[in-house]
């Protein structure tokens, strides 16, 4: 065994090859439930109602319900509360964001009644926040058999194995040399069936002797970890960022029936994550060095901008009904990746410890920019208002997750794949209603969203409810919502060779304050 010492000057070396997978894609892909307070506070059942700000996020036509120019803005605080279970281990962790997640205006225009059926239009711009990335999951356990090693091996052994040659430093040749030449193959021709991630992967673990080959074979691996099974392991995954929207809106009304609206959006992204896993065990009795912990970091940022359209329209067939339609385009991302890993490994016997083997490349992988396509999605609506007392609101949203797509398709076939295998259509179901005291509104809702897997289990269903009150003061409103989501999910750390999944439990709870002046 022996302790590598990595470099103290940090490179950036630019690939083509990239490991996203469906979680990556679903980040971008589904929605969440942000917005104003009023918004919040009635689930998002909006589409037939229009005259709030993130009402325009499900249909456009609802800007020209608004009858004066008003602006508003948004202050949240966000809770996230992820339980999880791992082989019958129970952990708890909380994460708080405070954001100011929303902030718009609006403009509405009489048009004067000379020969025209066009009574007036609106133009709007709003900016949401819309999906808050910071979250934390911690998961531990022992896992009864399987070990961090198993990761490295999948990788090692693939397709044939990855030639034992490429894994070893020549003299004079640096660790992080390697690790980078390893990032850019398939270019080499003379390796152009390997994978360069699958072949960096490989060599981190041959590096910290987490696995050595299968002698006299040179392309197969065992692992060096001790066997015995019951690893006790840790994962933390901290992620931050968020996927802003700015919205420019066009509406405008035909008679006293129809409402029709152009929503461009424009998405700009920033997200870290960063995992940290650990495995430990106490196996070995024997005087023959294995490996007995492991400490194995990943550190990823994307970053990117984004494109969609949105048209809707809202019939009014008689004072009292509101029918809505809208169709959400498919939203085109522009994405980039920078990937950074380190590995520590420390081996030892019955005689003692050897020093840990440290192997930090000190590289940044910085990917060639990908595009990743989001499905489309079509909302159905309906409102009854009850005169000036209140209303309720009815939602009907449909999306095709197996339409998401990553591109190059060349370069992600096995992913888009396995997303249009794996995704399904999921539907979703959001009531609202309103109830007017005077100046003050009482405001209630519940939503349902299916879950977007054929299996229902690696992403369960959603079921949220909310709660809030608004207080009018004349050319100024004010309110207040709280609402709360829950789903389950099944994380396993990786995605290949330790899959074992840990129960996440995550509760989101929301607090709202919207402040909106009319001008």
């Amino acid at each position: 065994m022996k302790n590598i010492i990595s470099l103290m000057i940090t490179v950036f070396i630019v690939f083509t090859i990239q490991s996203q997978n469906t979680i990556d894609a679903l980040r971008y892909a589904q929605d969440n439930l942000n917005g104003t307070a009023r918004f919040r506070a009635m689930s998002g059942a909006f589409g037939a109602l229009g005259g709030d700000f993130s009402s325009l996020n499900v249909n456009p036509a609802g800007s020209i319900v608004f009858s004066n120019n008003q602006i508003g803005l948004t202050l949240s605080n966000f809770n996230n509360n992820n339980k999880s279970n791992y082989f019958g281990k129970s952990t708890t962790e909380n994460d708080n964001a405070l954001d100011l997640n929303q902030a718009g205006g609006v403009f509405v225009f009489t048009i004067p009644k000379e020969n025209t059926n066009w009574k007036k239009f609106a133009i709007a711009i709003n900016y949401d926040n819309a999906n808050n990335l910071n979250n934390t999951v911690f998961s531990a356990g022992t896992n009864p058999t399987n070990s961090i090693a198993n990761y490295f091996l999948s990788y090692a052994n693939a397709n044939g194995g990855i030639p034992l040659e490429l894994l070893q430093t020549q003299p004079g040749e640096s660790i992080q040399n390697l690790y980078s030449f390893l990032g850019g193959l398939p270019d080499s021709t003379t390796y152009s069936t390997i994978n360069g991630y699958s072949a960096q992967q490989a060599f981190l673990g041959y590096q910290a002797f987490i696995i050595d080959p299968n002698l006299p074979s040179t392309t197969q691996y065992n692992s060096l970890v001790a066997p015995g099974g019951n690893y006790y392991q840790e994962n933390r995954v901290v992620s931050n960022g968020y996927n802003g929207k700015l919205t420019i809106n066009a509406s405008a009304q035909y008679t006293d029936k129809f409402s029709f609206g152009l929503n461009i959006n424009s998405y700009f992204t920033d997200y870290q994550q960063t995992s940290t896993f650990t495995e430990t065990n106490t196996n070995n009795t024997s005087t023959t060095d294995l490996v007995k912990r492991v400490r194995f970091n990943n550190d990823l940022y994307t970053y990117g901008t984004g494109l969609s359209f949105q048209l809707g329209t809202i019939y009014k067939p008689v004072k009292e009904i509101r029918v809505g339609l809208a169709y959400e385009s498919p939203t085109w991302y522009r994405l980039n990746d920078e990937f950074s890993q380190t590995l520590v490994a420390t081996s030892g016997s019955t005689n003692g410890n050897l020093p840990p083997d440290v192997v930090d490349p000190n590289t940044i992988i910085i990917y060639e920019p990908y595009n990743l396509q989001t499905p489309s999605k079509w909302t159905g609506s309906f409102a009854y208002v009850f005169g000036k007392k209140g209303l309720i609101s009815l939602d009907y949203a449909i999306k095709d997750y197996s339409k998401t797509q990553f591109k190059p398709n060349n370069a992600f076939t096995q992913t888009n794949v396995q997303m249009a295998n794996n995704l399904d259509v999921s539907s979703e179901i959001r009531v609202g209603a309103e109830y007017r005291i005077k100046k003050i509104s009482l405001r209630g809702g519940y939503r349902f969203e299916q879950s977007p897997f054929k299996d229902g289990k690696s992403v369960g269903d959603l079921t949220g409810y909310s709660g809030g009150l608004g207080y009018n003061f004349g050319s100024v409103l004010l309110d207040l919502a709280f609402s709360q989501s829950q789903r389950e999910t099944q994380q396993g750390f990786f995605s290949r060779g330790l899959t074992d999944p840990a129960m996440i439990k995550t509760i989101n709870n929301t607090i709202s304050v919207t402040l909106l002046f009319e001008l």
